[in-house]
């Protein structure tokens, strides 16, 4: 799933998704959503009328779906009062705090996990491929990746658990807001993903293409399981435990991975080794 863009519109009818451009004399230059880098092409190419219409009408969209977020926030928060579970006993006197969010519970502790955004890159190596090779059957490749080699959150146990508390659905719609993969069931689809640390990022995926469609995604998952606790609340729990590393959890959309993720980091102790140690035995 590729981040939102604005068109820059061209006069053979076609268009380049971007985050924004700078006109220069007779020549523009744009960075590029797709690609993830900036490029420059004769600003005689450009229909500035179809632009500017398209940017204008993506600003309708944004304020009314802006609009209407308002007023669907304004009628959850009478709901959210009654409806959420401010007292759910996730071990022996701990209870999950108050508030919507992914919580990740280690031990004897709950921390909620921020959500972070992450990037779509090209690979460049496999670009470089493309260009070099006399067939044009090499597929292309971008990256989805986190900034920044750890996690802000450590976790020191590999023996964890994670709760998703979720805002009410929408009274407004008569299906569930997210629907899972699962036959007849609803609820979140979360992925755990291993992400692979290359340099001061963390890859979460590679999706590769050819011939403009679309192939499998790369991802290293890790099987969780999710029960429904409490109304808006899902647990998830783990096959095995987690070996050190930095992981995120995922919400798989009708169109792919959603980029925003819940990043944690485990490093597993010493005393916490010795422990599992002592459990196994």
């Amino acid at each position: 799933m590729l981040p939102r863009g604005k068109k820059l519109v061209l006069k053979d009818g076609s268009f380049q998704v971007i985050r924004s451009y700078e006109r220069n004399g007779d020549r523009v230059r744009y960075y590029s959503v797709e690609r993830g880098e900036w490029d420059e092409i004769p600003a005689a190419m450009v229909d500035w009328d179809a632009t500017a219409k398209a940017e204008a009408a993506e600003k309708a969209n944004e304020e009314a779906f802006a609009k209407k977020v308002h007023t669907q926030e304004q009628a959850q928060n009478v709901i959210v009062v009654t409806d959420v579970d401010a007292s759910l006993q996730v071990a022996p006197g701990i209870f999950l705090p108050q508030g919507e969010g992914m919580f990740v519970v280690a031990g004897k502790s709950v921390t909620q996990l921020e959500q972070v955004g992450s990037a779509v890159k090209t690979d460049k190596k496999q670009f470089l491929k493309q260009v070099l090779s006399p067939i044009p059957i090499v597929p292309s490749k971008i990256n989805v990746e986190i900034p920044g080699a750890r996690a802000k959150v450590r976790v020191t146990t590999s023996q964890t658990e994670f709760y998703l508390r979720e805002a009410p659905p929408d009274p407004e719609r008569t299906s569930p807001i997210i629907k899972s993969s699962r036959p007849g069931e609803s609820g979140p689809e979360v992925e755990l993903v291993k992400a692979t640390v290359k340099g001061n990022n963390r890859r979460l995926e590679s999706i590769r293409s050819l011939f403009g469609e679309q192939l499998d995604p790369e991802r290293k998952t890790i099987s969780v399981e999710r029960w429904e606790v409490a109304p808006n609340v899902y647990r998830f729990t783990l096959s095995q435990p987690l070996p050190p590393g930095e992981y995120a959890l995922a919400e798989i959309l009708q169109d792919g991975m959603n980029l925003f993720v819940w990043d944690f980091g485990v490093e597993v102790t010493a005393s916490a080794k010795a422990t599992a140690e002592k459990a196994k035995n």
